[in-house]
């Protein structure tokens, strides 16, 4: 799976984060406000460029498109991501890799409060989760050129999605939403099975349960607003990995 994770998170982008997080949940937002731009060297193909926030830059001659991949936990997001990456080109940014990439990053300052909100289920502050998203697929389009990406669990609450139409909205062409629906007695199933061997904290029971409230609770209300915005797409994740393929190949070769 050719996933991109901010290994060598900057520090232009610690920076930003942490004017964000000052601002927004201590109450300082006069702080946010005067947040200044950094300056980035110009890609060396780019005429223009437009500065976006936490100091990246991306060249005004496209936007990037993105398609949010949705589900509950267990409903197999990653594993379908992996084959449109290979079927049709895609870069795969999973948040919560990214996160628990930041989380085990040595010297983040974030590290401590990603993990006490991934093992309790809770989601973490929006301002991390765009500034990696952000990070990350500037990157990519840097290296390789690439400018299609699939976001594998994310937006997740309205927090989320304020952040990001906040943040980021008029700067990429959102092109759908991927939405793999399945029973959480099946998703639970296959998150314990993958626990056995994932070494991931939050593939227990406890954390389960927990996970899945948050997304009836919260995931579920962002759902809705892109159905209500005709950008859903919904497919029945229950069949195994290559049937649930097929639906998607349809859906993604409908695309321009």
């Amino acid at each position: 799976m050719t996933s991109v994770i901010a290994r060598t998170t900057t520090s232009v982008l610690h920076h930003h984060i942490k004017h964000c997080w000052s601002a927004t949940r201590i109450g300082v937002s006069k702080q946010f406000a005067n947040i200044r731009q950094t300056a980035l060297p110009l890609p060396s193909k780019s005429i223009r460029v437009s500065t976006c926030p936490f100091g990246t830059k991306y060249s005004v001659m496209g936007k990037p498109k993105v398609v949010f991949v949705l589900g509950p936990p267990g409903s197999g997001k990653g594993t379908q991501c992996e084959k449109i990456v290979k079927e049709f080109g895609y870069t795969h940014l999973s948040a919560g890799d990214l996160l628990r990439e930041e989380r085990n990053r040595e010297g983040s300052e974030f590290g401590a409060l990603i993990e006490d909100n991934i093992k309790n289920g809770r989601i973490v502050p929006v301002e991390i989760t765009c500034a990696l998203l952000e990070n990350a697929m500037n990157k990519t389009i840097q290296a390789t050129g690439n400018d299609r990406f699939l976001i594998d669990g994310f937006p997740r609450n309205e927090d989320n999605l304020q952040g990001w139409t906040s943040k980021m909205a008029d700067k990429v062409e959102q092109q759908f939403v991927l939405f793999f629906e399945c029973s959480e007695q099946q998703c639970t199933e296959r998150c314990l099975k993958r626990g056995e061997s994932s070494g991931r904290s939050d593939d227990n029971a406890e954390s389960l349960k927990k996970r899945f409230n948050t997304y009836i609770n919260d995931t579920v209300a962002i759902i809705k607003h892109y159905e209500e915005l005709q950008l859903v797409k919904k497919i029945d994740a229950s069949a195994s990995p290559d049937a649930v393929f097929e639906h998607v190949k349809t859906i993604f070769g409908e695309q321009k």
